[in-house]
This record gives C-alpha cells, sequence and structure tokens, in this order.
C-alpha cells in the first residue's frame, strides 16, 4: 500500500490528508474523514519511549483498521537509536503505510523533552533521525515540519533540504515556527519555497478550513498534498467539500442541524466502541461536542448540558431535546444549514 500513497502523490489529483492530531486523529475520527473524503490519515503522534516500554496506552493509539488505508504511524522523540527501533517495531507489528517523524508539535512537554518542534534546533540531529528510521524499516519514512523553531531560525527550506538529503520520501510543513504556536497565519509562501527547491513530494498545512482554502493553498503553492488538521475539528465534511472544489465540481453545502448530529452521533457511538473503557471514550469525546456545537442557535447552553454527559444515552437524550426545540421553532434560524466550518 505504500506504492498506493506515493502514487496519489504523483497523480493529476491532489491528495487530502488527515492531520495527526493528540487526542483527535483517533480511529473512529480517522474512519468518519475516510468516509468523507480524506485521502490519507496518519495516526496521533506517539512517543518512541513510550512504544519501546510496551506502554498498553502508547500501543493502542497505533491499533488502526484496514479500511483506513493508506495510513501513516506517527512518532517522535530525541535519540537516534530509539526512533529507529520505534520505527522497526511499528512497521513490523502493525504494518502502517508510512511512519511519518514529528518534528513540529510545538507542545511544551514534547519540546522540553527535545521531541517535536524541539528537534528543529538542532538539525544535525534531525538527519540523524531520519537516517536512523529510514535504517530500520521498510516502509517509507516521512517528516512534518514548521517552519523553524522562531523566527531566528526560520529556514523552512534549508530544512526540509536536510530531511530530504537523509532520506525523507514526503515533507509536511506547517508554514508557522514553533514560537508561532497556532497563532497568525500560516505563511503559505513558504510552502510554495519548499516545494520549489524539494524533488520529494512536499504537503502543505496550516489554515485550509473550507474547500476554498484548499483550491487557494494549492494553486497558491504548487503542493502534491494538502494537510487539514483543525479545520476537521467538528466538520468532517470539509474533505467532501475540499474535493468537490479541488476538482472543479460544485461545492456541497454544510449539513443540516439534524444531518450535523446524526454524524456526531454515528462519531460517538463508534468512539466507544473503539474505547474498552465507555466513562472514559465518553469523557473524551466531550471535546467533538463543543466542535459539533459551535455555530448552531443555543449552542452555549447544549455545550454547557453536553459537557456534564457520563454515558450516551445522556448524549442521545440531550441532542434529542435540543432537536425537539429546533423542530418546533423555539430556536432562532432553526431549519437553516449551519455552514461547514461555522
Amino acid at each position: 500500500m505504500a506504492n498506493d500513497l506515493l502514487t496519489q502523490l504523483t497523480s493529476a489529483t491532489t491528495p487530502l490528508f488527515l492531520a495527526p492530531q493528540a487526542g483527535v486523529s483517533e480511529s473512529p475520527f480517522r474512519r468518519l474523514c475516510r468516509e468523507f473524503g480524506a485521502d490519507v490519515v496518519v495516526t496521533e503522534f506517539v512517543s518512541a519511549d513510550g512504544i519501546l516500554h510496551g506502554n498498553q496506552r502508547t500501543l493502542d493509539y497505533l491499533r488502526f483498521d484496514e479500511e483506513e488505508r493508506p495510513i501513516g504511524v506517527q512518532i517522535f522523540g530525541s535519540d537516534p537509536a530509539r526512533m529507529g527501533e520505534a520505527a522497526a517495531f511499528v512497521t513490523e507489528t502493525f504494518g502502517p503505510d508510512f511512519v511519518d517523524i514529528n518534528f513540529g508539535c510545538p507542545v511544551k512537554k514534547v519540546v522540553k523533552r527535545n521531541g517535536g518542534s524541539g528537534c528543529l534546533r538542532d538539525l544535525d540531529l534531525v538527519q540523524d533521525i531520519i537516517r536512523a528510521c529510514v535504517d530500520a524499516t521498510p516502509a517509507p519514512v516521512t517528516v512534518k515540519i514548521r517552519s523553524g523553531f522562531d523566527e531566528k531560525t526560520r529556514d523552512p527550506v534549508g530544512i526540509g533540504l536536510r530531511c530530504q538529503d537523509a532520506g525523507a520520501r514526503m515533507l509536511t510543513l506547517h508554514a508557522r515556527t514553533r514560537a508561532d504556536m497556532y497563532k497568525g497565519f500560516a505563511r503559505w509562501e513558504e510552502i510554495r519555497a519548499v516545494k520549489e527547491a524539494l524533488d520529494i513530494p512536499v504537503i502543505g498545512n496550516g489554515d485550509v478550513k473550507s474547500g476554498h482554502d484548499a483550491v487557494r493553498m494549492r494553486d497558491e503553492t504548487g503542493c502534491d498534498g494538502i494537510m487539514i488538521a483543525r479545520g476537521s475539528h467538528g466538520d468532517p465534511w470539509i474533505f467532501r467539500q475540499s474535493r468537490a472544489a479541488l476538482d472543479g465540481d460544485p461545492v456541497p453545502e454544510g449539513p443540516t442541524i439534524e444531518e450535523r448530529f446524526h454524524i456526531c452521533l454515528k462519531h460517538a457511538r463508534n468512539a466507544i466502541d473503539f474505547e474498552p473503557n465507555t466513562t472514559k471514550a465518553v469523557l473524551e469525546f466531550r471535546k467533538h461536542l463543543g466542535w459539533y456545537t459551535k455555530g448552531l442557535p443555543n449552542g452555549k447552553q447544549l455545550r454547557i448540558e453536553l459537557f456534564q454527559v457520563e454515558t450516551l444515552e445522556q448524549m442521545e437524550d440531550a441532542i434529542q431535546r435540543y432537536l425537539e426545540a429546533w423542530r418546533a421553532g423555539e430556536l432562532a434560524d432553526e431549519r437553516q444549514p449551519v455552514a461547514a466550518g461555522a
């Protein structure tokens, strides 16, 4: 299946990627996004140390269904030897289509251990990690980077070239630095510069929140693929809309309120089925409830209620009461479709 990924990246159709996101891109959400048109998905990022210690919670993050392919497993760490061992282990045990290295996570607890975007302070280390993983696995090794650690070290082209020279087969650029976190705007011109400088496929990432944004990123950067992260939160249909826009087809409307909750509850049921601890699954799903209800009439009050649910039945009851009020005309603009990404 690795060849399928590489074939997609050289085809006339721009593939859409669901970004690896801790606590978000778990298997139920990945499968949902695939249904809506995501071409490639990536697991939540996992620690090489957690993998090698046999931490069960860490290993659970790596589970996926065959229907999710092509799929990559994303790992992070700062020790080249252990990263290589982790790459070999996940390849042999789980058989992903590619192994992705996280050089982009800006979270303090990850950076503090020199993982994620922390590695960008030492590009020799970046290359050593990539080479160790390439030597350890027959699967394609890919990388996800930011434009630099901070403004002083901002050099996406230089970083990209170092990654390519070390053996990376694909590079995703989130065109912000670690210091930027998620503030301001991603500098798409940097994605174009990296695309023009590298021979390997370059995936653009940052600020794609609609089908229109996907088209703009493709046209402005020439990227080989588009990765969507926060734009997918509570909005898996962004992939259907982006595919239509990229293909020049009419972009479908966002779902109605009823359709939105149908998707939400399908996601919730799959999440509960996937997690052995039902209560834990419901509590962790609350963040998705916040995203699915964003922009809805009386959404704030609904979220207050939903953020207290502890069972699927309580979730369903709260949503049913809301829909009954909506159908009775008790909510403002109750029969208007909610725009995607609202």
